[in-house]
């Protein structure tokens, strides 16, 4: 009994096996084409270098460095107002005043740098003020 189950089950997973393989190969061939395709258009001009900049950022750490310098702020301001703690509002607000004294080109490179490497256009922004 139990070699005539298995003798009709092992066609069907080898079949299904191959199949497995087959499409795995395949996605393989057609991303390889797809690959070939966007390096040509890249050659030709028609598309930027978007996968090479994304390939560059991959595993870099400073949009994540950023994000962490950025919610500081954000996160001393929360512990003032839920701990009653005024000196934390105290300080932050000596920081935002020295930070709106400094030259306004500085100001506009901090933030345009924080923006670029945060994929924001926030240049613009802070120009429209």
């Amino acid at each position: 009994m139990w070699l005539n189950i298995a003798s009709k089950l092992v066609p069907g997973i080898i079949k299904t096996g191959m199949s497995i393989a087959s499409n795995r190969r395949r996605t393989k061939e057609l991303e390889s084409v797809a690959e070939l395709k966007l390096a040509e258009k890249m050659a030709n001009g028609e598309v930027e270098f978007k996968k090479a900049v994304i390939d560059s950022h991959r595993n870099d750490w400073k949009d994540e460095f950023c994000l962490i310098l950025i919610s500081i702020p954000l996160l001393l301001l929360a512990w003032s107002v839920f701990s009653d703690d005024p000196d934390i509002q105290a300080k932050i607000d000596i920081f935002f005043n020295k930070f709106s004294n400094l030259p306004m080109f500085y100001q506009a490179l901090v933030v345009g740098a924080f923006s670029t490497i945060l994929g924001i256009k926030g240049v613009s922004t802070f120009k429209k003020k």
